[in-house]
């Protein structure tokens, strides 16, 4: 049961090392809109065969993926709607639009982001009773790029090297509760509830990627954002194959 919440963690703890990475060096504009294409790939490929994908092969219908996904989209772009009108609509952005934001809704939103994914994580340990090899590369990758272009937008807008550091550990430190959460509240679920639950974290991070990750990273990163997202893709489906 605990090791879920390990896992989680470990695969959140990204977050940290990527604003050790911002902190530390300065990266220009250009390669953190690369980097984010980079993670958008993959996490595009994680929903489509580690999440839809094995949501389809254990339900016969197709209700509960349909329904996952559009209450994953709801909630998620809900959720979202809120926080951007509390001020935290800049969070991904490294040019340091944060600094007009709110401190809390930037927090919160990270944690949006976060959650959907690391409970699959959990799900996906009770069910097969071994993390995913593939989604957990996936998560671990995709944290990276989100935390160097959050951490350099915070740099940029005045917040302090601790406050950014411990926000992120916090943030891991969620993310692996959210992992031990999947692996505890769906032991006795149904398979349709199970496919449910993974779609609905598909439906969840496809809007983030829209919504956030794919737009800032164009703007950084120019034409190039398409061919690395594309990479991105290959490279976790490569992953995927081998698990």
């Amino acid at each position: 049961m605990w090791a879920s919440f390990g896992w989680g963690t470990l695969a959140a703890s990204t977050l940290v090392i990527g604003a050790l990475l911002a902190i530390a060096f300065h990266i220009s504009l250009r390669t953190i809109g690369l980097i984010m294409g980079f993670g958008a790939g993959v996490l595009i490929s994680a929903v489509a065969f580690d999440l839809v994908q094995e949501a389809a092969d254990k339900t016969s219908g197709n209700w509960p993926l349909v329904v996952g996904m559009a209450t994953g989209c709801a909630v998620f772009a809900g959720g979202d709607w809120l926080i951007d009108r509390s001020g935290g609509d800049k969070r991904k952005d490294p040019a340091g639009a944060q600094k007009d934001g709110s401190a809390l809704a930037i927090v919160l939103g990270s944690v949006l982001d976060g959650i959907p994914e690391s409970m699959v994580i959990g799900l996906t340990i009770f069910e097969g009773g071994k993390v995913g090899a593939a989604y957990l590369i996936a998560v671990f990758i995709s944290n990276l790029p989100e935390s160097i272009s959050s951490t350099a937008g915070l740099v940029t807008g005045g917040w302090k090297t601790a406050r950014i550091l411990w926000m992120w550990v916090a943030i891991a430190l969620v993310s692996g509760l959210a992992s031990l959460a999947g692996y505890g509240l769906f032991q006795h679920a149904s398979p349709n509830t199970v496919a449910f639950v993974l779609t609905f974290a598909a439906g969840a991070i496809l809007t983030m990627l829209a919504d956030t990750m794919m737009p800032e990273g164009y703007e950084h990163g120019g034409k190039w954002v398409g061919v690395v997202t594309t990479v991105g893709f290959i490279i976790a489906f490569v992953i995927h194959t081998l698990d």
